[in-house]
């Protein structure tokens, strides 16, 4: 079959390779977008329900993230603040449940003293951690050594105090604190700006939604490209390169020929890529040392959001039970009332093992004992198991466990040929989050552009 032939060919359809392929177009390239899945937007997916939108994958915003609230802005999609009115509920490890105006009420003050200075000593540690290079940090081969729980038992807070910190950690990474290094924890949390701006709502990575879900943000942006720009379900399978240019091979026998090619998938989904020539060992090495999280999300749809009517916020914590966090999810208009929330690392594993209907019971039962008997008077419930997703197979990021950024992390942005690399995970700033993956289209669609003499 004959091949197609554009200036770049771009694999993945998400917010990394849609930026990455406007500011391609913008510059007067041509270029084809190849993407696996029936729709764009990535780790995001926005589904009607019930008479409103519902985000079944990424679906805040806050402060900092100033990529996609300018993106929003520029599009035409307005945001709100994620509903916090009302008492938290906590859940304490005996069960009782606690009725607090604010969660830090809920600890004592040694124990908050404690989590803050446990938060506080992350950012110092993350404050050495350069955003370009994590393994130039000073201590770069001892923080990479040891895992984010050693460290964490190593400061002695009490055990209550480790297990908050915990939920916080499989909120924001989707895995335990045993499974990544306090190298990449540290880096992490630099990329954001803090702890904090990672955990909280107010202030926080959770403080705004958009107006219609996330995914429309996707839709639009690829709408700015030209007719035929733009291929849905249509996974490639190989790139093979050659002196003159890289090759796609897609299904169904698909080729597209480029000069310059720009892989925006996650990491996971990018080392299935067969290569030809086959990838350096570092690259292929890192790309196997970068396993995606894993997180069911979750949402409980009422008629109306009677939690409120109670004075409660809809959000309750609960270290000890399968599901850590939730929010109130109900949209600006007020009806349905909507309870959010995640199964997060080995309990979303657990959960991923059970029918929907076991993982609602499981759910229900927590809302029951946290914010009152009504949340068993369910209208529908409502989840999506990102690991099994065969075009995402994990969310909400990738994560680097021991060893792997001081060994393989050099080659993370690298070019390898023609070919270069974007998402989420190759962002400096805000990685792992739509922020992150707009910042890495832009940054690979910049070194294309150089290399093509633009």
């Amino acid at each position: 079959m004959p091949s197609e032939q554009v200036d770049v060919v771009v694999v993945g359809a998400g917010f990394a390779g849609l930026t990455a392929a406007r500011a391609v177009h913008e510059a007067g390239r041509s270029v084809l977008v190849l993407e696996a899945r029936d729709r764009v937007g990535g780790r995001t997916c926005t589904e009607e329900h019930h008479g409103t939108w519902i985000d079944l994958g990424g679906q805040w915003i806050g402060p900092g993230q100033d990529r996609v609230a300018a993106l929003a802005a520029e599009l035409g999609v307005e945001t709100y603040p994620q509903p916090t009115g009302g008492d938290d509920v906590v859940l304490h490890p005996d069960g009782t449940p606690h009725r607090v105006a604010d969660v830090a009420l809920a600890f004592s003050d040694e124990e908050l003293t404690a989590y803050l200075e446990l938060a506080g000593a992350l950012e110092a540690i993350a404050e050495e951690v350069p955003l370009d290079a994590p393994w130039r940090a000073p201590e770069a081969a001892a923080w990479d050594a040891t895992t984010l729980r050693d460290w964490v038992a190593g400061t002695g807070v009490p055990d209550r105090v480790a297990a908050l910190f915990e939920v916080g950690v499989q909120a924001v990474f989707a895995a335990t604190s045993a499974q990544l290094s306090l190298l990449h924890a540290a880096h992490y949390v630099h990329s954001a700006g803090g702890w904090s701006k990672l955990t909280d709502t107010e202030g926080g990575a959770q403080q705004d939604r958009l107006v219609g879900g996330v995914q429309p943000l996707a839709e639009r942006l690829a709408a700015r490209l030209p007719d035929g720009a733009l291929r849905l379900s249509t996974p490639v399978r190989e790139l093979a390169q050659d002196g003159e240019g890289v090759t796609a091979h897609a299904a169904d026998g698909q080729q597209v020929r480029a000069r310059r090619a720009i892989v925006a998938v996650p990491p996971t989904l990018a080392a299935r890529i067969d290569h030809d020539p086959p990838l350096p060992a570092q690259r292929d090495q890192l790309l196997q040392h970068m396993p995606q999280g894993s997180v069911v999300k979750f949402h409980v749809i009422y008629d109306e959001p009677w939690w409120r009517a109670e004075g409660l916020s809809g959000a309750v914590l609960c270290p000890d039970e399968p599901i850590g966090v939730t929010f109130d999810g109900t949209p600006p208009a007020g009806a349905p009332g909507i309870v959010t929330g995640f199964f997060e690392g080995p309990a979303a594993v657990a959960a991923g093992a059970r029918t929907r209907e076991e993982r609602r019971d499981v759910v229900v039962d927590v809302l029951a004992r946290t914010l009152g008997e009504r949340a068993r008077d369910v209208r529908d419930y409502i989840d999506r198991d990102w690991s099994a997703e065969p075009w995402t197979r994990g969310c909400y990021g990738a994560h680097l466990p021991p060893g792997a950024w001081t060994v393989y992390g050099p080659a993370l942005r690298v070019p390898v040929g023609r070919v270069h690399w974007a998402g989420t995970e190759t962002a400096e700033r805000w990685t792992g989050y739509i922020d992150g993956a707009i910042e890495s289209g832009q940054r690979a669609a910049a070194e294309v552009l150089a290399a093509l003499g633009s």
